[in-house]
């Protein structure tokens, strides 16, 4: 959720950027980024969060990769990991996290009304076996700080150890994200009113 006031770290073109910044610019525009329609890879100035990330290229050029891994490679798959991604936006309502996160869950096969109840802060009635997995893992390590054994175990049932990993990084990394976007104060874009409502 952006506070009031404009984006704190201004776009950068390439011609205000260092030789350090342009080359970690080309590697975010480049590789799977470029073909996800939309994407501030597409874009001759980058958006937030990698716009922001361009201030400290050898850091975020850590972080692009890892947003990478868990974007495209993860083994939890694009449904359940842009899951992940949404409860993480939800807990911190995140406003631009759930704009950007949204659409790509839906692509990736998430239910509407699954995806629904999370923003009303409602624990969805229809999910499917391996979502409530995800579901309860996520729910409880950002309320609880910890997992339960039933929680851990679903998911390692479910996904392996590497699963549990995977998880857990599409939970801290999106906290990051989430992190960088209200500290730049990054709006929804076109002036589109906020997607999430604050909870009681």
């Amino acid at each position: 959720m952006a506070d009031d006031g404009p984006s704190r770290f201004p776009l950068l073109s390439n011609d205000q950027m260092t030789t350090a910044q342009k080359g970690l610019a080309n590697l975010i525009r480049s590789g799977p980024r470029a073909a996800v329609p939309g994407s501030a890879a597409n874009n001759a100035t980058l958006g937030s969060p990698f716009n922001v990330f361009l201030r400290s290229p050898e850091l975020g050029d850590h972080l692009q990769n890892v947003g990478l891994y868990i974007r495209f490679k993860s083994v939890l798959g694009s449904r359940l990991s842009e899951f992940a991604i949404l409860i993480t936006a939800r807990h911190w309502t995140a406003e631009y996290e759930w704009h950007a996160h949204h659409r790509l869950a839906m692509q990736a096969g998430l239910s509407p009304e699954v995806a629904a109840a999370v923003a009303e802060g409602r624990r969805p009635t229809n999910m499917k076996a391996d979502e409530e997995a995800i579901y309860n893992f996520c729910q409880e390590l950002h309320t609880n700080k910890r997992v339960s054994d039933a929680s851990f175990k679903a998911v390692a049932d479910l996904f392996g150890e590497q699963g549990v990993m995977d998880l857990i990084a599409v939970n801290g990394y999106y906290v990051t994200l989430t992190m960088v976007l209200n500290v730049d104060r990054t709006p929804v874009p076109g002036g589109a009113p906020p997607p999430l409502k604050a909870l009681k």
